[in-house]
């Protein structure tokens, strides 16, 4: 494939297991901007191979680092990808006819799950990811400490197309990033002065574990829809159980 006039930025920290196969898969992209927070594993050097100088930017958050990155580009057209993902050859060529078609501001499309060495079934409700758009169309509200996306100005289309995600191979990088997300998404609520619900800690767990098992369909992906809904089912409930560790630390500096 002939380069594209597409920037991808993706930022890193200690991603050697990953990195590779998420830059060969843009390999279509006439720009690739890594930011990095200081890994200390073989990232930078596996990049570096690609040739690729990665740029160093101390870790402000996960949406302030992706607009730092976001900046770095040049081109119109921008693509982010964690790590820990990739781009299908036919969402490559559904972004060289949106360049083409010009009649769009940003591309929101599928995205397939690999977990634990296996993809879930196609009957699972896959999620969506708004990934690639103009560049001078997007900022990252640096006010969310996480699961940040790019708010776009302008129509959107939306593709049936997928980009592939690897990052939960074993339960533990699972348990591990549900952990580090809820703590930050719990610090988020209290920040925007969201109150502790004794009834939504109470009824959570039980109706995202519905959500996810019936309505979302992960009861077509056998063992892992089941540990995938349990995760989900924790994760919201130990959200709302740190908001209010949140509410309780704020009474006692109160008191003191």
């Amino acid at each position: 494939m002939v380069k594209l006039p597409i920037s991808v930025f993706i930022v890193t920290l200690n991603e050697e297991k990953n990195i590779a196969s998420a830059l060969s898969s843009v390999s279509f992209a006439d720009e690739i901007i890594v930011v990095d927070s200081g890994s200390t594993d073989s990232t930078l050097d596996i990049v570096r191979s690609y040739g690729i100088e990665p740029i160093h930017n101390d870790w402000p958050g996960y949406a302030a680092q992706k607009q730092f990155a976001l900046q770095q580009c040049r081109h119109d057209w921008v693509l982010n990808i964690d790590a820990d993902e990739e781009i299908s050859l036919p969402l490559a060529n559904r972004f060289k006819e949106v360049i083409e078609q010009d009649k769009y501001s940003s591309v929101r499309c599928l995205r397939t799950e690999k977990i634990m060495g296996d993809y879930l079934s196609n009957w699972t409700k896959k999620p969506n990811n708004r990934r690639f758009y103009k560049r001078l169309s997007a900022t990252f509200d640096e006010t969310k400490l996480v699961h940040e996306s790019a708010k776009v100005e302008g129509e959107e289309l939306f593709v049936s197309e997928e980009l592939i995600h690897h990052g939960y191979s074993t339960i533990e990088i699972l348990t591990d990033k549900k952990n580090q997300y809820s703590s930050l998404k719990a610090k988020e609520k209290f920040l925007k002065n969201r109150k502790f619900s004794l009834a939504k800690l109470l009824l959570i767990f039980p109706l995202v574990f519905i959500q996810e098992f019936i309505f979302k369909r992960k009861i077509f992906s056998g063992t892992r829809g089941v540990i995938l809904s349990v995760i989900a089912a924790h994760y919201a409930f130990i959200k709302e159980a740190k908001l209010f560790e949140y509410s309780v630390k704020e009474n006692d500096t109160s008191s003191d």
